[in-house]
């Protein structure tokens, strides 16, 4: 297992003493609002990047068997289709050099500040702009446009003992290319969807693993296959036979929405196709019981894999499901008494969704950050701004995530509606532009309206899509074509518009 190369080492330029906009991340977000801006004539901005090269996500995730879980036409931007796919469903390596192509061709990299990352940004309320502070200097902003994603920040339990463990210790998106797992006993924490591609990766290598599963997830076959010579030919020299690919595809993916939030029912036949997945690839009965789900489809993460449930039933594998009660300085110790000598732990455990870091770092006109603002329950109007934040746009923000299709059709929505936005701040020379509170308490008590019934909140799990108050703060309950629709134009009857600006 090698390290990837990075494709984009440049010298980095000084930052300026101030910008227009500000974009903080660069991965599909950060790049995809560089590219509309420039293409809407908006030059003066900076995107700030912590990482050593764009791609967000998919730069940092590079463990073994990583890959996209939607559709390889629906993961790009629609005014960047990329016809080299090399099956229906995008490994990693793929879409990280299709970021980093994409941004040389907009030619949005001398833009782009690399290996500089936010860490402090407040509202300046005499001087109507941000004050941005990064790892390499700070400078100002007229607008701020946050795009550090929802998983950049990786979440590890609290497990007692485990700063004495003395072997290595990495998680899924820190992946430790430089050691090597061959003949190591490994310890896996955690089964979303990061450890049901690493797993069959490393299970021939290591003399044996064992998966300590808190909740069996939905697992259904991964109907992936090479794409032919002649498809890819017809994808570059037929540009709409991709576009017409990419439209069954998105309309068959909405479907998936109605059994999600409407017709419970519509979702027995996928459930029937995840209990066949595991009596194909599992022998052992008692695995079957323990790897089998106990809430209804679509509560959690739905999960693809055709190889996950075959690793599991190796001889060189064990699952427990009793939870861990310590890890000691080289083992660790099941609640059922079970101890497991291992040489390494790998963290599958996600992320940071509703108590992202940089929510403590982003001050408003108050002089309350997000996270205080928030407590636990993220808000926005739209899922972009922020009553009390001027001049701030989220992106993938409160109730914009999707458990059926494309983020990418969401980002571009957004931007969208960001500039326009910015655009009106332009055009009638507005000093700062927000939510009113009231029109962020009718959207959020919308959005909650629609999350009643649904299976996210009515399916018989606990999953990172709810957070501490019980609510629905990170998926949109619905099509995503009609969030296109409610996010086609910024309404400034919408917005709290402050003073003129004085020139």
């Amino acid at each position: 297992m090698s390290e990837p190369t990075v494709a984009n080492a440049q010298p980095q330029a000084p930052l300026p003493g101030h910008v227009r906009v500000l974009i903080a991340g660069a991965g599909f977000s950060g790049l995809g609002a560089a590219i509309r801006l420039s293409k809407a004539g908006i030059d003066d901005y900076v995107v700030v990047e912590k990482a050593r090269d764009v791609g967000g996500t998919w730069e940092a995730n590079s463990y073994p068997g990583c890959a996209c879980d939607v559709p390889s036409v629906l993961y790009s931007y629609s005014f960047a289709q990329n016809p080299d796919w090399s099956s229906t469903f995008s490994p990693q390596p793929e879409i990280y050099a299709y970021l980093q192509r994409t941004a040389r061709e907009f030619g949005v990299m001398p833009k782009v500040h690399l290996r500089t990352e936010l860490l402090d940004a407040y509202w300046d309320e005499a001087a109507r702009q941000w004050q941005i502070t990064t790892t390499r200097g700070s400078l100002t902003a007229t607008i701020f446009i946050n795009a550090t994603g929802p998983l950049s920040d990786v979440a590890i339990p609290e497990i007692p003992g485990q700063e004495s463990f003395e072997g290595n210790v990495f998680h899924s998106a820190r992946w430790d290319h430089s050691y090597d797992l061959a003949g190591k006993r490994v310890a896996v924490i955690g089964t979303g969807a990061s450890a049901i591609q690493f797993v069959p990766e490393i299970q021939p290598l290591v003399e044996h693993y064992v998966l300590f599963q808190r909740t069996a997830p939905w697992i259904l076959p991964r109907r992936d296959r090479t794409y032919t010579r002649a498809e890819k030919t017809l994808f570059r020299r037929v540009p709409l036979f991709q576009r017409l690919s990419r439209y069954v595809t998105y309309w068959y993916r909405e479907s998936y929405v109605i059994g999600f939030t409407q017709v419970r029912a519509a979702l027995r036949i996928a459930e029937v196709a995840g209990r066949i997945n595991i009596r194909r690839q599992i022998k052992d009965k008692d695995l079957r019981k323990k790897v089998a789900p106990t809430f209804r489809l679509g509560c959690k993460r739905v999960l693809m894999s055709n190889t996950y449930y075959r690793a599991l039933d190796q001889a060189n594998a064990e699952v427990n499901t009793s939870g861990i009660a310590q890890i000691n300085r080289n083992s660790v110790i099941a609640n059922d008494g079970t101890q497991y000598p291992v040489d390494c732990i790998i963290y599958g455990t996600g992320f940071h969704v509703t108590d992202a870091a940089i929510a403590k770092h982003v001050k408003g006109r108050s002089g309350r950050t997000l996270d205080e603002v928030w407590k636990g329950s993220p808000e926005a109007y739209l899922g972009i701004t922020v009553a009390d934040f001027p001049n701030y746009f989220h992106m993938v923000g409160p109730n914009t995530g999707l458990g059926h299709s494309s983020i990418v059709f969401i980002i571009e929505a957004q931007l969208r509606y960001i500039i326009d936005a910015i655009t009106q701040l332009s055009g009638r020379r507005l000093g700062t532009i927000e939510p009113t509170q009231q029109a962020q308490r009718e959207w959020v008590d919308l959005v909650q309206e629609k999350s009643q019934g649904t299976v996210w909140l009515a399916g018989g799990c606990n999953s990172w899509y709810i957070d501490e108050k019980g609510r629905n703060s990170t998926l949109w309950p619905g099509f995503t074509f009609t969030y296109r629709k409610l996010t086609a134009k910024a309404d400034p009857q919408k917005h709290a518009e402050a003073a003129l600006a004085e020139k």
